[in-house]
């Protein structure tokens, strides 16, 4: 396990990076981007592309011997005398079809991964100017005035899923049950662990295998430290199973995880 100071350092580094392609994203934001279609609902824009490389090049400078792995220039390593075990996962516009529409729920993703443990994460906002963060077990927000965990209702559930199989999240919006608890919201970004890290959200719902992941390595550990309940849809910790439940408090993740459970595939 790394120094205190070794963390901090790191965290330096992933606040310098997400900073660095949020900048690339509001500048990019709202204006004509070129397209890269990975399927016929899916695609990369020119600004994740950019954002990507802004930063790759703040993790390169910084950080030249670890390894990097992006959601849009692959696995890139940055120096051949590295050591393999710590690893930057970065998704540097999470919400692409959002930002591409011009709708401001999107986030850029950064975490550092050691020996299968995510030791620091940031993701930012860029819109609000927000930054949500994780060293360790420290967790904190840049931009936003710290305040009580609200009490809300709402509560996200990712309705992205396969098309050959039913999948969780299309089921739970039009649950009776957790419609008559809780609000359910549709929302497909990592942006909606981070809200539930500050109690903006109460609990978030998403299917899938997510083990370093360049969309949720970010999202999950932002909960962890900041003390959330997360778990795979058995209750068991996370990534031991499928899907991610995170929830605000203990009582909230046991009413999703029965309603998880009412919808899993046969």
């Amino acid at each position: 396990m790394e120094s205190g100071s070794r963390v901090a350092e790191d965290l330096e580094v992933g606040l310098a990076a997400a900073r660095a392609g949020a900048a690339v994203l509001s500048r990019m934001y709202g204006t004509e981007l070129s397209r890269e279609h990975k399927t016929a609902i899916d695609f990369a824009t020119s600004a994740d592309v950019a954002a990507e490389r802004a930063i790759l090049d703040v993790i390169r400078t910084a950080r030249p011997t670890d390894g990097f792995v992006g959601e849009e220039l692959g696995e890139v390593h940055l120096d051949q005398g590295g050591t393999a075990h710590r690893t930057w996962l970065v998704d540097p516009l999470c919400g692409t079809l959002n930002f591409a529409a011009r709708t401001a729920t999107f986030s850029v993703n950064v975490a550092l991964r050691e020996a299968g443990t995510t030791t620091v994460a940031v993701v930012a906002h860029p819109p609000s100017g927000e930054l949500y963060w994780a060293a360790g077990t420290r967790f904190g927000t840049l931009g936003r005035p710290t305040a009580e965990r609200p009490a809300t209702r709402l509560v996200d559930v990712n309705a992205d899923g396969p098309l050959d199989r039913r999948f969780v999240g299309a089921q739970l919006a039009a649950d009776p049950e957790l419609r008559a608890r809780f609000s359910p919201r549709v929302e497909s970004t990592t942006l909606a662990l981070a809200w539930v890290s500050t109690g903006q959200r109460l609990g978030y719902v998403t299917d899938g295998l997510h083990r370093d992941s360049v969309h949720f390595a970010a999202g999950i550990a932002l909960c962890v430290a900041a003390g959330c309940v997360i778990t795979d849809f058995d209750g068991n910790p996370v990534h031991t199973g499928p899907g991610i439940v995170a929830a605000g408090d203990p009582e909230a993740h046991d009413a999703l995880l029965a309603a998880v459970s009412r919808h899993r595939a046969g």
